[in-house]
């Protein structure tokens, strides 16, 4: 049986404490209401059933408690009920009643945990960032229900430290792996994850446009496990085996867990070192004295690892990376350098390119507009030309449209 009394009371809470009644801050006569309409309680109006009688005995009880105040339609009572209004005064009554924390005391429970987190449990800027963000939204009386359930402290503790912890994780883990390590259960990290993600995304415009799985990659945390792809030039040592590279023409893929055993050799004739962001274009791409990597979008801390590997081999080779011509791609460009802390050249990202394959590109957002606009702002930006085109012509050109290498004619470098 529906206790309708119960429901009454806590629309009528939720009422007050949208409201500024609730924080002693409202100048203006107002007054706290439910109204009984055909859309917020159907059945009492339905003819057919009893639930007239039964909601009239509930509002009468309340009314007689003292609680709300019954507004009988036209004046006429025990006939329709119109509303019924809280006695702001008999609040903390109906608090009590229904077993329900007032918001305020939520409020300051909440306040108290986050700059306790902020102080102790923060060392990563997005999670101070969101902290901060969530400490101003409550101080000015503002929601925070999309991150937060105010009535459960101790779920948004480890809300935050879960960011955290991502945000500095630097050992290689499975989602699950990870969930144990920090939180002793396979499936409290998996459960959150999702806000997480979208937490560092609002709070790190880097990740803005990245994917979950990317986002968690960025920081040693997969679901499955990771590869790295190469092919061209080189022989592959893992284990006391050798493997030579040119025997794969589309490559072969290296658990990541697999690197800290993995050496490369015979890398003498290895001119370029090229990274690919796309997987299909890294199948069809086939180039003379090279080795080439698929960087799989946002490059992680293995493809850091082995990329730096290669590089203290052979640093005199030209490393470059070839990705998409888009505001995402010269941003994973800029990533990959300074990650790494190898100076890579764009390959195939320039103005020629573009215009070459312009008949395949697609229209910009208003996202993707802003995002070039931010690269452009970028003292030492390398490719202002490509970027003043794409804003002009409202265009981009995803990697995959353009021809493998054996069959171009056009410059591929900036």
């Amino acid at each position: 049986m529906q206790q309708y009394d119960k429901k009454i009371l806590n629309a009528l809470l939720d009422s007050y404490e949208r409201s500024s009644l609730s924080r002693g801050e409202n100048k203006v006569a107002v007054h706290i209401s439910f109204d009984f309409t055909r859309k917020i309680l159907p059945e009492y109006f339905d003819e057919s059933s009893i639930k007239y009688e039964e909601i009239h005995a509930y509002i009468r009880d309340l009314e007689q408690r003292g609680w709300i105040q019954i507004i009988w339609r036209r004046n006429k009572e025990n006939h329709i009920v119109d509303k019924v209004i809280l006695r702001e005064e008999k609040a903390q009554e109906v608090y009590r009643y229904l077993h329900r924390i007032p918001q305020t005391v939520l409020i300051q429970k909440n306040l108290e945990l986050l700059k306790e987190m902020k102080k102790t449990g923060c060392k990563g800027e997005i999670c101070k960032r969101f902290t901060e963000y969530l400490m101003k939204r409550l101080k000015d009386g503002k929601s925070v229900k999309e991150f937060l359930n105010l009535a459960d402290p101790e779920k948004n503790r480890q809300l935050i430290q879960a960011v955290d912890l991502v945000e500095n994780n630097r050992t290689s883990y499975y989602v699950r792996e990870f969930s144990i390590e920090h939180f002793q259960d396979t499936k409290v990290f998996e459960q959150i994850s999702g806000m997480v993600v979208k937490i560092i995304r609002r709070f790190d415009p880097k990740q803005k446009e990245k994917d979950a799985k990317e986002i968690l990659a960025e920081y040693s945390i997969y679901h499955t496990p990771n590869y790295i792809y190469l092919k061209g030039n080189g022989t592959l040592c893992i284990k006391n085996e050798h493997i030579k590279l040119s025997l794969f023409q589309q490559g072969i893929g290296i658990s990541g867990e697999d690197v800290q055993f993995l050496q490369l050799t015979d890398l003498e004739n290895v001119k370029k070192v090229i990274t690919i962001e796309n997987l299909t274009t890294f199948f069809r791409w086939m180039e003379e004295d090279s080795l080439i990597v698929y960087l799989g979008g946002y490059h992680n801390a293995v493809r850091q690892q082995l990329l730096q590997m290669i590089y203290r081999k052979i640093p005199h080779a030209e490393y470059l990376h070839f990705g998409d011509i888009d505001a995402g791609g010269y941003e994973i460009y800029e990533n990959l350098c300074r990650k790494t802390g190898i100076l890579f050249g764009t390959y195939y990202m320039n103005l020629e390119t573009l215009q070459t394959y312009e008949s395949y590109a697609r229209k910009l957002t208003e996202n993707d507009r802003k995002r070039l606009n931010k690269l452009l702002e970028k003292q030492d930006c390398k490719y202002r030309d490509v970027l003043g085109y794409m804003l002009e012509k409202n265009i981009k050109l995803e990697q995959e449209c353009i021809a493998p290498v054996h069959m171009l004619r056009i410059g591929g470098m900036n």
